[in-house]
């Protein structure tokens, strides 16, 4: 055998019999010593992102609307293109791994003349087939593939952790539309109502039943009111003009469902073992690719300071007359070592920069944790306090209806003063915005709770 080929053979066998290791330290969650439940007493058990965001929100122009953002949100859009953009930027570390191959053709016409007198054609033709691998034998390609994908997986669960972000905030908005609609309705019922006692109290003071203070005073009530109703429509616009723009379209008029009032409760949500829901959120997930991704940085930094294996070579044919190319094999291995020796302590520090980025992922993850179980625990709480408050703003509008009632009956027969029928018309008033205020509140309390145990990703 050749000695070049012996050599290259025992250079192939030593290299590729070298054990070949990943060194750096394997990711691995943060332990948090987590509670054992949530404090959702009266709630069934489940998983809450099991029920699909079309099942929960029963209004058909809300789920249109819904259907369209997340088609349509620029925002949305953005996070799409980005998982596109980081799955090819995956494989292009994955193709990092394998060796490459390439080819080189090449055909050069020469002619030396040294002196003037021996003219000497110098022709050289080359087809060749290249290859280069750097073997990977501490590592570092695979943690760069390792920080690849993770940081594609970030973008993923980033693109999910928005998508409970627009069923949750088209949800609140439309909410917050029809409720402002529901006001508006509130408000002109007030104002037809506040210009007949305005007649009425006209008519006693014509007729010398009663002073001009109580007409001067129904005339005040009613500028007021109607002073509430542009207001109140410039509100609704602007909703409506903030829905438009999530919507991914210029400011148009945003169509309704049935009346806010007659508008059926949100069923109840399950809530699900906080260990389960860690699993759950996206967020949560995003929070722990970052962490994986820091971890893979510093694998890349270790394995830096270790020596760099790499083999390239070339095989074809090469030869000055294209006659007798195909009788002219050439070939080429270069086998190369290269590695630090002594950089003023570089690698050493980007290696210790790497740990301390990674020690602040730790951080993050563990604040994102107990950030989403603040946001479960407020989301409970709020929930619950909703209902009763609810409860109490329509045991207040009966109340108050009676009241009115009783107050319009006994000013007309002398009974009262007007002052009484103002005070209770106010009260009425003060009544049904309450009880709007807190149905409205109700409906977002869900939508958070919704969002915040994970529901979302499945319509």
């Amino acid at each position: 055998m050749h000695p070049t080929k012996s050599l290259l053979l025992l250079l192939l066998g030593g290299v590729l019999s070298l054990p070949s290791c990943k060194i750096g330290r394997a990711h691995r969650v943060p332990e948090m010593p987590l509670p054992d439940t949530f404090e959702a007493q009266g709630m069934a058990q489940g998983n809450a992102a099991d029920i699909g965001w079309s099942t929960l929100y029963t209004d058909t122009i809300l789920q249109k609307l819904i259907d369209k953002a997340l088609d349509d949100n620029k925002d949305m859009r953005i996070a799409t293109a980005r998982v596109k953009e980081m799955m090819e930027r995956k494989r292009i570390r994955l193709a990092g791994i394998l060796p490459e191959f390439g080819i080189n053709l090449s055909g050069e016409q020469e002619v030396l003349n040294y002196g003037g007198n021996n003219r000497e054609p110098d022709p050289e033709y080359n087809a060749e087939l290249t290859f280069g691998w750097e073997l990977d034998l501490w590592g570092n390609l695979r943690w760069q593939h390792e920080e690849g994908l993770a940081e594609f997986m970030e973008t993923v669960e980033a693109q999910c952790a928005l998508q409970l972000s627009i069923v949750a905030e088209v949800a609140q908005m439309y909410f917050e539309l029809k409720a402002l609609d529901s006001e508006l309705r509130i408000v002109r019922q007030t104002v037809e109502a506040r210009r007949e006692a305005m007649q009425v109290a006209q008519t006693r003071y014509i007729g010398g039943l009663t002073s001009e203070m109580p007409y001067r005073q129904s005339l005040v009530e009613l500028a007021r009111t109607e002073a509430m109703v542009p207001s109140i429509e410039n509100e609704i616009k602007l909703k409506e003009n903030e829905l438009s723009m999530f919507l991914g379209e210029f400011p148009t008029e945003i169509p309704r469902g049935e009346d806010f009032r007659s508008m059926p409760d949100i069923a109840d949500l399950p809530v699900d073992l906080p260990s389960a829901l860690l699993l759950r959120r996206p967020d949560v997930r995003q929070a722990e690719q970052q962490l994986k991704a820091a971890n893979a940085r510093v694998g890349i930094a270790l394995t830096d300071m270790f020596p760099r294996i790499s083999l390239t070579g070339n095989i074809g044919g090469e030869s000055d007359q294209l006659s007798n190319f195909l009788r002219s094999p050439a070939w080429f291995v270069l086998g190369s070592v290269t590695g630090p020796i002594f950089n003023f302590g570089r690698n050493n520090a980007n290696r210790k920069a790497a740990k301390a980025a990674y020690e602040q992922e730790v951080y993050r993850y563990e604040k994102k944790v107990l950030d989403v179980f603040r946001e479960v625990s407020n989301a409970l709480t709020t929930f619950r306090k909703t209902e009763e408050m609810y409860r109490s703003a329509e045991a207040l509008y009966r109340s108050a209806l009676t009241y009115i009632e009783l107050a319009n009956l006994q000013y007309v027969n002398g009974v009262v003063s007007y002052m009484d029928v103002l005070d209770a018309q106010r009260q009425l008033f003060d009544a049904e915005i309450q009880v709007n205020d807190a149905k409205l509140n109700r409906l977002t309390a869900t939508v958070s709770l919704y969002k915040a145990l994970g529901g979302g990703l499945n319509r």
